[in-house]
């Protein structure tokens, strides 16, 4: 029986982020991309969300490589995670590399580590599969698909894309490459889905540009632009706009420095000679003559924009008549965080450009009529959609209907799910071990369910701790109960209540003494069960009740 060509998304799929797809045939796997995730509102304390690469720790013997389509968090943010348990080879073009390079010198790992750079048009070989890499456009340089030829057929994996005629730097997307490979025969195209549910095309990076010559033109207040941290070509735009208008430039926020000085030494921005300036020279400066471009877009409390607009900034304080330009659309589930930071500039006097429909961002990613061409140049025989939620990718396959390709030939996978893939047939056929990995801090897998779930009843009704001491000889009460409470009540106004508790707590554990039990896992049970009655009578709350009983 022939050998299938496995294909498996770790991530990805029904969710935007932590994007992670395995390509496995025989002895040999390749992994595109291990990206991380943001957590959401239920997800408390947790810093990032990485994939669960259990499968491939599993078969590390079998791994031959991961290649990198781009440089932004959701596609290499989970490298240094995935490389302290697989030492394997990486393959990416310059920046992206450059970016990852920094991520595992902060973890230690890069000494150790073999990062391979790859420009557009070369290819490399790993195992079965050979690997080229394909120019296209995105919001980040060096982005590419991949042209994976495998011995079932060529996938084209277009990872996060756009048709952009007018780039900010270096040609359009490789259409005629992509053509070529159409020609050839593409047995599976695996496509963004980010924005599938966007008639049309999508606006060139150069509107945005145009867009801030307005805004800088004229202009005699101190402007403040806040952008992804990772959109170099907006960066530029930026750069530009000042040196044109006169304007020096200074930065602030850890990873946009990181990046500029990543992409500089790349050759990948150009910054004109004199228009920088460190922060510190802002202070006497005329106005007119200051940009400022900082972290913060996304309303994120750490971040150098929050700080400044809630006066918490060591360098810049924002001022009435300041010019704020937010440069990107607030990613979902940060809109409450955006605009408390608006609201908050508002207040301070500032002038804030930031509505989405005011040309100040453009998306990196295609439109439906892009999404169509990709496939209309490939011409694929198997079409699987990829980074999306299920509407997405759901949206994207009745796409692919109308583009031609039969409704049996369209597969929409899940996380952990096995695709294989013949010359002649694609079928779904069993699952791996796969899921969100939370990272809080340094811990990397402690937190679970369990401790979430914990957390957030925590969050919401908080926690009583009852200590008391009692008895070896006879399980009497010795001394206490004392009631600690956070986040449930405030003592000092609740004095009737805690009395009422500590004679229910001393009744409880008479109930345990009278049927001669010493067992403190019963009398733990017998004090919270109590407890946790009353307080729902009396309160309609469920506070975490954590008894603490000590034999002396």
């Amino acid at each position: 029986m022939a050998e299938k060509l496995k294909i498996i998304s770790l991530g990805g799929l029904n969710e935007i982020g932590k994007n992670l797809t395995v390509y496995e045939f025989g002895g040999d796997i390749l992994v595109v991309d291990c990206g991380l995730g943001f957590p959401d509102d239920e997800m408390y304390g947790v810093d990032i969300v990485i994939p669960d690469f259990t499968y491939l720790v599993k078969n590390k013997n079998k791994v031959r490589a991961i290649v990198l389509t781009h440089g932004h968090e959701d596609h290499i943010g989970g490298m240094p995670y995935i490389l302290k348990e697989l030492n394997v080879p990486v393959y990416a073009t310059p920046l992206t590399a450059g970016l990852v390079q920094l991520k595992l010198a902060e973890h230690g790992l890069l000494e150790t580590s073999t990062i391979n750079t790859l420009n557009p048009g070369e290819s490399f070989k790993v195992g079965c599969f050979k690997v080229e890499f394909v120019h296209i456009n995105h919001s980040i340089p060096g982005a590419v698909a991949l042209a994976i030829k495998t011995p079932v057929g060529m996938i084209v994996h277009t990872g996060d894309y756009k048709i952009d005629t007018t780039p900010i730097s270096g040609s359009m997307i490789d259409l005629a490459r992509l053509g070529e490979l159409g020609n050839r025969g593409v047995l599976a195209l695996l496509q963004d889905s980010t924005n599938v549910e966007r008639p049309g095309y999508s606006m060139s990076e150069r509107k945005v540009g145009e867009r801030f010559d307005e805004l800088f033109r004229g202009c005699t207040s101190r402007i403040l632009v806040t952008t992804f941290a990772s959109n170099v070509h907006r960066i530029q735009q930026i750069i530009n706009c000042a040196a044109k208008y006169g304007r020096r430039v200074a930065v602030t926020g850890r990873s946009m420095e990181n990046i500029i000085k990543v992409a500089t030494e790349l050759g990948c921005m150009e910054i004109p000679k004199g228009v920088f300036m460190e922060l510190n020279q802002i202070k006497g400066m005329p106005a007119e003559k200051i940009v400022i471009i900082t972290t913060g877009s996304q309303g994120e409390t750490m971040s150098a924009l929050y700080r400044m607009a809630f006066s918490d900034h060591r360098q810049v304080e924002i001022k009435p008549g300041d010019k704020v330009i937010i440069s990107a659309s607030a990613i979902p589930g940060n809109e409450k965080g955006v605009s408390r930071v608006i609201d908050e500039l508002f207040r301070r006097g500032a002038e804030v450009f930031y509505d989405k429909y005011s040309d100040l961002h453009v998306s990196g990613h295609a439109y439906q009529e892009e999404l169509k061409m990709m496939m209309a140049l490939t011409k694929p025989k198997f079409f699987i959609p990829l980074h999306g939620e299920y509407r997405h990718l759901m949206t994207h396959s009745k796409l692919a209907l109308q583009m031609g390709i039969e409704p049996k030939n369209i597969v929409i996978s899940d996380i952990g799910q096995v695709i294989e893939l013949t010359g002649r047939s694609i079928k779904r056929n069993g699952s791996v071990p796969s899921g969100k990995v939370f990272v809080d801090g340094t811990g990397v897998g402690d937190v679970g369910a369990v401790v979430l779930r914990d957390r957030k009843h925590l969050a919401q009704d908080g926690m009583l701790v009852i200590i008391v001491n009692i008895s070896s000889e006879d399980g009497s009460l010795v001394s206490g109960p004392d009631i600690i409470t956070r986040g449930f009540i405030y003592v000092k106004e609740s004095e009737d209540m805690m009395r009422e508790l500590k004679d229910i707590t001393i009744k409880a554990l008479g109930g345990c003494a009278g049927s001669n039990i010493t067992d403190f896992a019963t009398m733990k049970s017998a004090v919270k069960s109590e407890l946790s009655n009353y307080l729902y009578k009396k309160t309609k709350r469920n506070p975490m009740i954590l008894p603490v009983i000590t034999e002396i």
